[in-house]
């Protein structure tokens, strides 16, 4: 299954981003198709240790949120909505057993 993501510091998306009001209006459309969330807020996300991600966590805030979800057009209509944000996908490979939803404590 393929993810997709942005990722942006917590204080940028919590504090000078309306994310909530963004996130808010989504899940309303969302519950007026009757189609099922299919995106999730993630906190110091355990997949950016992949390898393969190491450009972005060089660029990246330490305290990142990212927001995951399996709708490309989702994420892409949340980067045209958000600034400052960096976007990238990923293959879950269930061999890797890192779930796609894991945070740092």
């Amino acid at each position: 299954m393929k993810y997709y993501f942005i990722l942006g510091s917590e204080n940028f998306l919590f504090k000078e981003e309306p994310l909530e009001e963004v996130l808010r209006e989504r899940v309303q459309n969302y519950n007026k198709k009757k189609k099922p969330l299919n995106f999730w807020i993630v906190p110091k996300p355990e997949f950016l240790k992949n390898p393969e991600f190491s450009d972005i966590q060089n660029k990246i805030s330490k305290n990142c949120v990212a927001i995951i979800s399996t709708e490309k057009t989702f994420i892409t209509w949340l980067k045209l909505r958000l600034n400052n944000v960096a976007i990238g996908n990923f293959d879950l490979i269930p061999e890797n057993k890192i779930s796609p939803l894991k945070f740092a404590k």
